[in-house]
Order: C-alpha cells, then structure tokens, then sequence
C-alpha cells in the first residue's frame, strides 16, 4: 500500500465569478435543455465537455443570427457594448453572468475614458491582447485604449498625455506595480496620471497561498486549461517555488514516471478556471498509479 501524503489545495479552484456564471448556466440548462454561450464559459476543456453534454453551446458574435432560441448568455469575463446591441436588435434576451468585479472595472474605465478623451488623453491596460475580458474592457473606450502585456512595453506609451493605467483582473500585481513605478517616475512633469489597482483580489491572494502550498509538498500537479492566462500565472509561480511542479489538463497527461521514485508527499493545485472534480479525478489517477509502491 502507498503511504502517500496527497493533497488537494483548499484555496484553488473555481473563483465565485465562474462559480456563480457556472450556477446560472446549469439553471438554465436544466430548465430549458439548451444553452448558447458566447465562447467558452471558463477556459477549461474538461469542464466544457461537462457542460456541452448537458446543452451548452459556445457560439462566436457571427453566429448570433443563427442560434436556434431566444437566449444568449455572456460568461464571466464580459462582453463589450457592441455585443450588447448586437443581441439587443436580433431580439434575443440575455442571461448576463459577467464578473462582479469585471462589471465595475467596465464601468470604471469607461469613465476615465470619457473624462481622458476631453483633454486628448489615453487608457492604459495592463492585460492579454485579445483576451476576453481585454475585449470587454477594449469596447469601454470604443478600442482605443492602449494594451500593455508587460513591463517591456511601457517604452510605447506617450509619457506627455493625460493617463489613466488599470489591470486586467487576473494579471500579476507585481508587474502592475512595476509598470506604475515606472510611469510614475517618467511622466512628462506636471500631466495627469493616475493609476487604479483593479486585479482581483480573490486571484491574487491566491499567489501567496500558492507559494506555501508548492513549497510544503515534494512534488506539484497543477491542474489547469492550456488556454487560461490564469493558470500560466499561478503555474508559473508553482515552478519558482517548487521545481517539482507540472502542468496537466487531464488524468490522461499525468506521467507514471513522474512517482518512480515516490514522493513523501503530492499536491494538488489549479487556477480560477479549474473544476473541482477535475482535481478530485486527478488526485484519484495518482492513488492508482501509486497504489502498489
């Protein structure tokens, strides 16, 4: 028998924003058997079969006019105003399951950007290009705000507007700070800049919680979507602090030789976007690969 010391994160897993578009999607398909979503309702593949089997399915804004029923829904990360007014004339009702916290981000930016547009000023983010909530964030400003994925690229921004610097709200904290330290030391003297930390901090408390659970255990599974920017981060951050870290989407991608030589102790850990049940599953596929060591 395996005297192996397996542990699940506590803190990983769904935050309340999937977990609460999660809920309102399986209501929906329990009453009414089908779904259409724009794009996928959290970044990971597992828990997308799960929900396709149950009728959901995830549609791009082209095919708004060929959905077979009334309803569309707009998963946590949002959706810019054109989305809106899209499925508003088509007639279709939507099921909103945006983000709390990306919802006032939104709002926060579009502001800024009206106020910024009246002294020929600029919206900075601090986000993935072409991410889902970047885009929802991007349609704020009528997609003219600048996107900036990392300290690098400050070098691109004109230091003698009028500036506004916000988060996408998954990114890292550090960077951000990085990126403000340095704006605010290289502004054009006397011209506005302000700066609004807007990362969530549900994700971000999780990196120092992260850090300890990587170091307490022998080796890391981290369960995450190859597609999440979130688990690329959290993940990242497992490496640095243990090594023995890898990365799997799936049961399927755990290595037998990863446990030749048994570790004292495995933990298990995810990003936002990881089902529980998936590292229930995973953990149960490492008692089975272990079992007779």
């Amino acid at each position: 028998m395996s005297s192996l010391n397996l542990e699940i994160d506590p803190s990983s897993g769904f935050c309340f924003g999937v977990v609460k578009a999660i809920e309102t999607a399986e209501n929906e398909l329990d009453n009414n058997g089908i779904l259409y979503c724009l794009g996928d309702i959290v970044h990971n593949n597992m828990e997308m079969d799960r929900l396709r089997s149950k009728g959901m399915i995830s549609i791009n804004k082209d095919e708004l006019s060929e959905i077979k029923s009334n309803k569309i829904f707009i998963r946590a990360h949002g959706e810019p105003p054109e989305t809106y007014q899209q499925a508003k004339s088509r007639g279709l009702t939507i099921i909103d399951a945006t983000c709390p916290v990306v919802l006032k981000l939104q709002n926060r930016i579009k502001k800024s950007w009206e106020l910024l547009k009246q002294k020929n000023g600029q919206v900075i983010i601090y986000g993935k290009k072409g991410h889902a909530e970047v885009i929802g964030l991007m349609g704020q400003t009528n997609n003219e705000a600048f996107i900036i994925e990392s300290l690098d690229e400050v070098s691109k921004i004109d230091l003698s507007k009028p500036t506004h610097l916000y988060a996408q709200t998954t990114k890292s904290i550090d960077v951000f700070k990085e990126i403000n330290e340095y704006l605010s030391k290289n502004m054009k003297a006397g011209v506005e800049y302000k700066s609004f930390d807007t990362i969530c901090r549900q994700v971000a408390n999780r990196l120092p919680k992260m850090t300890t659970f990587a170091q307490k255990h022998e080796l890391i599974i981290f369960v995450g979507g190859e597609k999440s920017s979130n688990a690329q981060m959290l993940f990242n951050q497992c490496k640095k602090s243990n090594k023995q870290s890898y990365f799997v989407s799936n049961k399927s991608q755990i290595d037998p030789d990863w446990f030749l030589k048994l570790p004292k102790s495995v933990g298990i850990c995810g990003a936002t976007s990881t089902p529980p049940w998936l590292m229930q599953q995973i953990a149960e596929e490492i008692r089975r690969i272990t079992k007779d060591k």
